[in-house]
């Protein structure tokens, strides 16, 4: 079987890595994003501070959705720090392929949240890739939690099989994911997606470098151009924890179900952001994901072209928990509708503060 990475710059931990109705929603909730977004923007969002190679963000989206991105990768070259992220990500998607269609031995870390043998041995595989090339850099793992040296501007962000319950089942919708961020920003990152289904499996690649643009199989990639809703075809997910945040995001589910082509559900969030980048959906959005889930996915929406968001709008960074990203003409309809049901979450107490972030951690954000 033939193995392909997607790749692109960007378990629950103890609490030890923490930092601290149907109607559509007033239009003027697209302005109050703008004013949100005063300060933090490159000095001028026409041109961007990277090689000059990199092809530059839609201004207009620049203006009113900060740039996620890293500056740039730092000390390593972004062509070796590349290499190294499908190496790693590759690597343990090879061990995923072995396990495809091999019994699972299951466990739970919670009620309906599962882990597999592969999800351990994945990451294991992949942090040997990562040692072995950078071993002062800080490792932030779904499974093994912080790794390295804190003082070190780089954190990976590893999800070893981003998708356990579709693996587990053996349904088509998970993948490995490997993001590099550049203090606190995503410089890197690759994500394996695997396609297919029992006797049939493969997978294949995206990558990216922050300013480098996008890619699928080496073909560069773009989002849709789509600018209606009721057009487009929209993904979203959610988590295990049946909170206010899940009942709000089955009110959007629903809500959205009745405006635009169809709302999915694949329950693999790198997966999701990989083909907004690859224009076949023009959204996704979600509360409570960790840095695991979003490192690589945010920089493929980003060097593909799209818009990327916190769900009330505000800018975002991978220590939040939650975000939009879409093909950019479509992110503040979207946000008429999220936006205000995020900020009702907020209204009642519910936590959306920064979280995962390794102590001590220098990060830009």
């Amino acid at each position: 079987m033939s193995l392909m990475v997607f790749s692109a710059a960007a378990a629950n931990l103890s609490p030890v890595f923490s930092v601290v109705p149907r109607h559509k929603f007033s239009p003027t909730f697209s302005e109050r994003i703008k004013r949100v977004h005063h300060f933090g923007y490159r000095s001028n969002p026409n041109h961007c501070f990277k090689p000059i190679t990199q092809p530059c963000r839609n201004s207009l989206i620049s203006d009113k959705f900060p740039a996620v991105g890293a500056r740039s990768t730092g000390p390593v070259a972004p062509d070796h720090l590349i290499e190294v992220v499908k190496t790693a990500a590759q690597t343990g998607a090879q061990v995923v392929m072995d396990a495809v269609n091999k019994p699972r031995n299951i466990t739970y870390k919670g009620l309906t949240d599962l882990v597999t043998e592969t999800d351990k041995m994945s990451e294991a595989a992949i942090l040997e890739i990562v040692n072995k090339n950078f071993e002062d850099h800080l490792i932030l793992g779904e499974e093994g939690g912080i790794i390295g040296d804190a003082a070190s501007d780089y954190l990976w962000c590893i999800d070893p099989l981003d998708g356990t319950t579709n693996f587990a089942h053996g349904y088509p919708s998970f993948a490995v994911s490997v993001g590099v961020l550049y203090r606190g920003r995503p410089a890197a990152a690759a994500v394996v997606e695997f396609v297919g289904g029992p006797m049939c499996w493969n997978t294949r690649t995206f990558s990216a470098t922050t300013g480098g643009g996008a890619f699928c199989n080496g073909q560069r990639i773009r989002v849709s151009e789509t600018n209606q809703v009721e057009r487009s075809l929209l993904v979203t997910g959610f988590g295990y924890d049946h909170d206010d945040a899940w009942a709000t995001n089955i009110d959007l589910f629903r809500e959205f179900t009745d405006v635009s082509r169809g709302v999915r559900r694949l329950g693999a969030a790198a997966v999701d952001m990989c083909h907004v980048a690859l224009g076949i959906v023009e959204a996704y959005w979600e509360y409570r994901l960790k840095p695991w889930d979003m490192a690589a996915g945010v920089l493929m929406v980003e060097e593909a072209g799209g818009a990327v968001s916190r769900m009330d709008g505000g800018k975002f960074c991978v220590f939040d928990r939650s975000v939009l990203v879409s093909n950019g003409v479509l992110h503040e309809k979207l946000l008429d509708r999220i936006g205000p049901a995020t900020e009702k979450l907020k209204s009642k107490g519910i936590d959306f503060s920064l979280w995962y972030k390794p102590e001590n951690y220098a990060a830009d954000v």
